[in-house]
């Protein structure tokens, strides 16, 4: 597993008995999440120490940063530095094992689901699997290609219109008619557009359609009336592309960590106004391997308090998009790097066997 470092070193050295007692400070807090003192640190940690002896080592580490106090009397918590450096160095991470993987594999390869479906499933995984946040960007399309279009009637002068885009992801929309139209009638507008269109970038069907036939319209037959009706709903905005899908943002709700409401609620908004998290998701797109923002290192100001663990996914030799996920810099991350990164390679063998 390769994990890169989206900051640049710059830690100074320390000695192996520093070391080991920051390593279980940081460990002892992400699974208790209360500040450690002298006195925890002297008796669990493993070392002959005294208590003025650590306390002596821990003033060092809030010295570099590696450490603050939350409250006058209270022990130590790490800071961001801290995290870092304990990523960087101290890190253990405990690979998933076999039946781990096995189920990770089932729940993603579901070959039913369309692109944005996957995506919503592979979040929805991420999350569940972590009890954090679970965020998916979907894959970025120069084009987006019509491949087939088709209507079927419906009762009270609707139409649904069935898209295969890209020749695998299907979109439906209600069309809502101006008159009722039989099924050969739209068989024949299908079959038209179909012939004249298949194959051609959405983008450039909609503005064929929409602007040159628009023109034209007093002069058209009935075939052309019916094609005219059926393109101006079915193209009249581009077939639905989000940028990313996220779920489990509930899940940061039980961490005391982000517990004040104002912080959440920019996270929340973060999630949904989606520009700053996408101009993050885009610097990890031709990084190698899993990538680790603790804190203020993700240059997003509503992230501070937040550890955003990101791996990229492809197809072939092309990356499409990046996966990972968002939660508080006190997390398991032993557990869950290795989830965001055995997930990313799964879901690049999913799509590699959808080009098959």
């Amino acid at each position: 597993m390769q994990i890169s470092d989206p900051t640049p070193a710059g830690h100074p050295a320390l000695n192996e008995r520093t070391q080991h007692l920051l390593k279980f400070l940081v460990e002892r807090y992400i699974r208790d999440g209360q500040p450690v003192g002298s006195r925890t640190l002297s008796r669990d940690a493993g070392l002959d120490l005294s208590s003025a002896t650590v306390r002596n080592v821990m003033a060092d580490l809030e010295e570099l940063g590696y450490l603050r106090a939350p409250h006058t009397s209270a022990g130590r918590v790490p800071t961001a530095r801290g995290y870092r450096f304990f990523i960087d160095t101290l890190l253990r991470v405990k690979p998933l094992d076999s039946r781990e993987i096995e189920v990770l594999r089932r729940r993603i390869d579901q070959p039913t689901q369309s692109g944005t479906e996957l995506a919503r499933s592979v979040s929805d995984l991420l999350s569940g699997v972590t009890r954090l946040a679970g965020i998916v960007m979907l894959p970025r399309r120069q084009t987006m290609t019509l491949r087939q279009v088709e209507f079927l009637p419906l009762s009270e002068h609707r139409v649904l219109a069935i898209l295969v885009l890209n020749g695998q992801e299907v979109q439906n929309r209600i069309i809502q008619t101006r008159r009722p139209y039989d099924a050969a009638e739209l068989q024949r507008a299908a079959n038209y557009l179909n012939a004249q269109f298949g194959g051609r970038d959405i983008q450039q069907v909609r503005k064929t359609l929409l602007d040159e036939l628009r023109e034209t319209r007093d002069h058209l037959d009935r075939l052309m009336q019916t094609v005219m009706e059926m393109a101006e709903q079915t193209f009249e905005t581009a077939p639905e592309s989000d940028d990313y899908v996220v779920a489990g943002q509930t899940h940061l709700m039980q961490y005391a960590d982000l517990s004040d409401l104002d912080k959440l609620r920019q996270l929340f908004e973060a999630f949904n106004q989606k520009s700053d998290l996408l101009h993050l998701f885009d610097q990890c797109l031709h990084a190698g391997g899993v990538q680790i923002f603790v804190g203020e290192e993700s240059g997003c100001g509503v992230l501070e308090g937040c550890s955003v663990v990101t791996a990229p996914y492809g197809s072939g030799d092309q990356v499409l998009g990046v996966l990972g996920i968002i939660g508080p810099t006190r997390m398991a991350y032993d557990r869950v790097i290795p989830v965001v990164d055995v997930t990313a390679r799964l879901l690049a063998e999913v799509l590699d066997g959808q080009r098959d």
